[in-house]
């Protein structure tokens, strides 16, 4: 299914033209919920769009909006049927790719020197970024782990990024 990608209009006087030059691709997200928080923490930093991916969820959807809390209606975002697809439009407009993800190769997110233009693969919340995706990224980051669990929910380690990578 081809989804025409969504552009907003200017709200409340913020300047949509000023966004900062991020790019989320989402990988197979499974929850509504998560996909919606990540609109409104896309929407707080200014990403320049999200690029929903295979099973993720996309507006128009009730339970989405419900979380995102209108966030979907200001975030450029556009569905891509694969996410190798939406890593090949970020890679025509030369945009590295950045793999939030715990690899054997992936450089603490706080020594990781953020350089826009950037998109950053967010993967699925149980099995995270497939090994096919991961293998076309310039990159990967973690966010280090100190306690018992090894990982943070998929919300939580996005807005994390996000806000380091524009500071």
């Amino acid at each position: 299914m081809k989804l025409r990608p969504f552009v907003p209009e200017e709200e409340k006087g913020v300047d949509l033209k000023k966004r900062n030059e991020i790019y989320l691709i989402l990988d197979n997200l499974r929850s509504v919920h998560n996909i919606g928080a990540i609109f409104r923490t896309a929407d707080a930093t200014m990403v320049a769009k999200i690029y929903l991916c295979g099973i993720t969820a996309h507006p128009p959807r009730k339970d989405l909006e419900k979380t995102a809390l209108g966030a979907e209606k200001y975030v450029p975002w556009e569905y891509c049927e694969t996410t190798v697809d939406a890593i090949n439009i970020c890679r025509s407009q030369n945009i590295p790719i950045i793999a939030l993800e715990q690899t054997d190769k992936s450089t603490d997110f706080h020594q990781f020197k953020f350089k826009k233009p950037l998109a950053l693969i967010i993967g699925n919340e149980v099995d995270g970024i497939g090994n096919d995706n991961l293998a076309l990224c310039d990159a990967a980051i973690e966010i280090p782990m100190y306690g018992c669990k090894n990982s943070l929910n998929v919300t939580t380690a996005t807005g994390i990024a996000l806000y380091e990578a524009i500071r």
